[in-house]
């Protein structure tokens, strides 16, 4: 990121738009600190778009490998069989008493 005083903005206004198109954000000083940012207007709308959830993350990615549409298969009844011979089913050992 690179920085530039208030001065320096008002001389190259232009080029330092194209620098924040090209994807650099320009950092705007007044007497050496920071007040001000310029970014591109595609970083912006990805920084203010609405956040998603963990579970929307989820459901979106198995979405777009199109894992919500996969029914049960045969081989998914393997897996499940063997994993039922495999898993502990028993509730833990005792709590501990002093």
């Amino acid at each position: 990121m690179t920085q530039y005083s208030i001065a320096q903005l008002r001389e190259r206004f232009a080029q330092l738009v194209h620098e924040a198109e090209q994807g650099n954000r320009v950092e705007i000083t007044r007497q050496g600190q920071r007040v001000a940012v310029l970014l591109s207007a595609k970083e912006y709308e990805r920084l203010t778009q609405p956040k998603q959830t963990f579970g929307e993350a989820v459901l979106a990615w198995r979405e777009k490998f199109g894992l919500n549409d996969r029914g049960e298969d045969e081989e998914d009844r393997k897996f499940e069989a063997i994993m039922d011979t495999v898993r502990d089913k028993s509730p833990g050992p005792e709590p501990f008493e002093w």
